[in-house]
C-alpha cells in the first residue's frame, strides 16, 4: 500500500520534507556491516508494552529485517522503577508490570554482543481530541477532520492514527503547534480508502516528545515517494547510542471514533 505522509504545523500542511538542522545518518549503497534497529515505546495506556529489535539489511536485499534474539533490553523511568523485558518471539520483547506516566522519563538500554544501545524519551501529558467531524476533500470525497485545543502552556508535538474499520492505516500525520501554540488545530486525514456509509472511523492522538517527532518527520521524507523504508539509501534521524538505528517514544495518547452516516 502507497504510503502517504501529511505533517502539519500549526496550521500548515506540509506535504513535502521540512529541513532541519540534525543530521540525518546517510548510508551509502555498498554493502555494510548489519546495524540494529530498535522500535517500539512505552504510553500512558496499560500495558504490555512492545520492543522489536532486529537488523538492517542492504540496499539491494529484501525488505525483510531478520530478527535479534537475546538481547538484553532494561526499561526503567526517572522514580527508579526499572524492569527486564522478556523475549515473547524472536526479536519481540515485552514488559509485565511497568506502566507508563505522564510526566515521567523513560529510558530503554538495549545490549546486543556486549554493546548497550540507549535512547531517552519524555511521557508527555495527554491533550484530549475535541472532536472528529466529516468533510469533502478536494477531491469531492468525504475525509475525516481531527480537532484538538493545543495547550499553551508547553510546546507540543502529536502523532496521529488513523484506524479505518478497525485497520490501522499506513499515513503518517504529524502536528506541531510551533507556528500557533496554544490555538485550536485542525487537520484533514487523507488515505487511499473511499469511504462508505456505515465505515468506522478511529483516531489515536498521541502526545510525544520532540525526538519522536523528529524521528517521524525523517521517516517522512524518506518514503515520501511511496516505497519502503529500506528501499532509501538514508535513515531517519535516530535517538539511540552507539549508531543503532529506529526509536523509541514514550507518550500519552487519546482515541475518539466516528461512524460514517
Amino acid at each position: 500500500m502507497k504510503r502517504y505522509i501529511h505533517i502539519f504545523t500549526a496550521i500548515l500542511l506540509l506535504v513535502t520534507a521540512i529541513t532541519s538542522c540534525q543530521k540525518v545518518i546517510d548510508i551509502d549503497l555498498n554493502k555494510k556491516e548489519p546495524k540494529i534497529v530498535i522500535e517500539g515505546g512505552i504510553s500512558d495506556q496499560p500495558g504490555p508494552y512492545l520492543i522489536r529489535v532486529s537488523k538492517t539489511v542492504n540496499f539491494d536485499e529484501s525488505n525483510e529485517f531478520p530478527a535479534v534474539s537475546g538481547a538484553l533490553l532494561v526499561l526503567h523511568d526517572d522514580m527508579n522503577n526499572s524492569e527486564t523485558l522478556s523475549e515473547t518471539a524472536p526479536g519481540e520483547y515485552i514488559t509485565t508490570s511497568l506502566q507508563g506516566v505522564a510526566g515521567r522519563t523513560y529510558t530503554l538500554e538495549v545490549t546486543v554482543n556486549a554493546v548497550t544501545y540507549t535512547s531517552v524519551s519524555y511521557l508527555s501529558p495527554a491533550v484530549d481530541i475535541d472532536s472528529l467531524t466529516i468533510e469533502e476533500s478536494f477531491w469531492g470525497e468525504r475525509q475525516v477532520n481531527i480537532h484538538l485545543k493545543d495547550p499553551v502552556e508547553t510546546e507540543n508535538f502529536y502523532r496521529v492514527i488513523q484506524e479505518i474499520n478497525r485497520v490501522k492505516q499506513n499515513d503518517i500525520y504529524l502536528i506541531s503547534d510551533e507556528l500557533q501554540n496554544g490555538t485550536s488545530l485542525s487537520m484533514p486525514l487523507f488515505g487511499e480508502y473511499i469511504m462508505l456509509k456505515g465505515d468506522t472511523v478511529t483516531v489515536h492522538l498521541q502526545s510525544i516528545d520532540r525526538a519522536a517527532y523528529d524521528y517521524y518527520r525523517t521517516l517522512a521524507a524518506l518514503v515520501s515517494g511511496g516505497g519502503p523504508p529500506s528501499d532509501a539509501p538514508a535513515n531517519p534521524i535516530t535517538g539511540f547510542t552507539n549508531g543503532a538505528l529506529g526509536y523509541f517514544s514514550a507518550y500519552a495518547v487519546r482515541t475518539k471514533t466516528i461512524i460514517f452516516p
